[in-house]
């Protein structure tokens, strides 16, 4: 047993699209844009749609299916107008995922701009906090997803994102996708067993494992500490084989969605090579 083994795959042409995408390459889980990830907008999901959904899911066997929300969104925005967009953008992402019967989300938990972390923590935590209130009966779980801490991007280390679930009062509803990049150019250094051990550690005891539900398989082109997010191919980059080598062989993480984010080539041919490396390193 190992992770659940996929990629981020395209819904172009519908969301029903990605299912063959996924099974072409064997994938075990997909990770999809549910609808434009750089547009406010959303063309909504037509009953055909949906109908072919269910079908292709059943066809295939793919039953992990993460969602990844729109660049766009901002729940820590100072700007009151933009952050009120970015919490009815977070909605509408929500209940697509719940007709689609998708339970996670994933969302980078948002920048401060300039007002400061705790501030921005806060406001990440009270627009959870409005969104549940709206949509009390939804079954989506949001994965904040770890950053490489970039300008004033949140989610730089666990504590930030401890803090934000700690300001949640639905805490049952918030979750964690770990990107293996962007923890690494935030500098948490798991290339060696023991730095490895030394990470998971931390995240037990200030997350919880049991809030692990997706991860992000990147490596890094930046070095260590370098808070740039730069994905490289699995083992070709500053991480290497050996940090995934760890990651991958952790019987704790069995059945997690393990999601390739890395360019891929013509035909997606570099998702077959890399998911070949990993699928390859498991003892």
């Amino acid at each position: 047993m190992s992770l659940a083994f996929g990629a981020h795959v395209s819904a172009a042409g519908g969301v029903d699209k990605a299912f063959a995408r996924g099974d072409e390459f064997k994938m075990d889980a997909i990770q999809i844009f549910t609808k434009s990830e750089r547009q406010w907008r959303a063309k909504p999901l037509e009953d055909d749609v949906i109908e072919r959904f269910y079908q292709e899911r059943k066809r295939t066997g793919i039953n992990k299916i993460v969602v990844h929300g729109s660049y766009l969104i901002n729940l820590a925005s100072q700007k009151d107008d933009l952050r009120a967009k970015s919490i009815d953008a977070f909605k509408e992402e929500l209940t697509r995922c719940e007709t689609l019967n998708i339970t996670s989300l994933v969302t980078h938990p948002g920048a401060h701009t300039g007002s400061g972390v705790e501030v921005g923590i806060g406001r990440i935590a009270d627009s959870l906090n409005r969104i549940h209130d709206d949509l009390p009966d939804l079954k989506v779980q949001t994965l904040l997803e770890t950053t490489a801490g970039q300008g004033t991007t949140l989610g730089r280390n666990f504590e930030e994102l401890a803090a934000i679930i700690e300001g949640v009062e639905a805490k049952e509803r918030v979750m964690v996708c770990l990107d293996t990049c962007h923890i690494f150019a935030a500098g948490y250094d798991f290339r060696t067993e023991d730095g490895y051990a030394s990470v998971m550690r931390q995240f037990e005891e200030i997350i919880g494992l049991d809030r692990l539900k997706a991860i992000h398989l990147n490596d890094s082109k930046n070095p260590l500490g370098s808070f740039r997010d730069r994905h490289d191919h699995i083992g070709e980059g500053e991480i290497g084989h050996d940090g995934f080598q760890h990651l991958v062989n952790d019987s704790r993480l069995d059945g997690i969605p393990g999601l390739l984010e890395t360019e891929k080539g013509d035909n997606n041919e570099e998702d077959g090579r890399n998911l070949a490396t990993l699928r390859g390193m498991v003892a």
